[in-house]
């Protein structure tokens, strides 16, 4: 089996297919020999799925400072639990958000400073960053279209607070060109695998 740490995040706004995406990626890594780890962000810790159960599924009234700190707590088990020990095994990590998420979400969405989130978020994970962050960008109307379930306390915030969550991650992008590759989720999910695909194995093949 393949043994070379690589950290690779996918964020998007709602709808953009980050999951499945995810999952599609994680298959298609352990299929060809690579040891793959496969996380979301807040869920696959004890405390990130209590967190998510706060944060997600229940009306209980969060300013987005609160929520901010929460993401960032469930972040830091998660680092410390699972990202930095399968990373010390030489696996590769695919996370289905990160950091970028805060920044996003609580940061160009919710009217927190974003530059300050984002020093509060590094500095919390102590800098553990993605080598790759795959942006699954998507029109804020198409991605709600997609969504055919019964939406979550994050998905329920005004058009206009999520048009200022993809309008925030696509700045993320342009500040750091060399981490974040930008692919055009409103696509059929094949061609946007495909990109995703040839994106990843370049990257991987540039560490070997």
């Amino acid at each position: 089996m393949k043994r070379k740490d690589f950290f690779i995040t996918f964020e998007g706004p709602e709808g953009s297919g980050k999951s499945s995406q995810g999952r599609w990626l994680v298959q298609a890594l352990r299929g060809m020999g690579y040891a793959v780890v496969f996380l979301r962000d807040p869920g696959s810790t004890a405390l990130g799925r209590a967190l998510r159960q706060v944060l997600l599924r229940t009306s209980v009234p969060l300013s987005p400072l609160a929520e901010a700190i929460l993401f960032i707590g469930g972040r830091v088990q998660l680092v410390e639990q699972l990202i930095r020990p399968a990373l010390a095994k030489g696996s590769v990590v695919v996370c289905d958000r990160f950091h970028d998420s805060t920044v996003a979400y609580q940061g160009f969405g919710g009217g927190l400073d974003a530059a300050w989130l984002d020093r509060l978020g590094r500095s919390a994970i102590h800098g553990v960053t993605p080598q790759l962050t795959i942006l699954l960008d998507v029109p804020t109307a198409r991605g709600f279209a997609r969504l055919h379930r019964r939406r979550d306390r994050m998905e329920r915030k005004t058009n206009r607070f999520h048009q200022r969550v993809r309008s925030g991650y696509l700045r993320l992008a342009t500040r750091e060109p060399r981490r974040f590759v930008v692919i055009d989720a409103s696509r059929s999910s094949e061609e946007v695998r495909r990109e995703v695909r040839q994106v990843v194995m370049q990257r991987l093949h540039q560490r070997t």
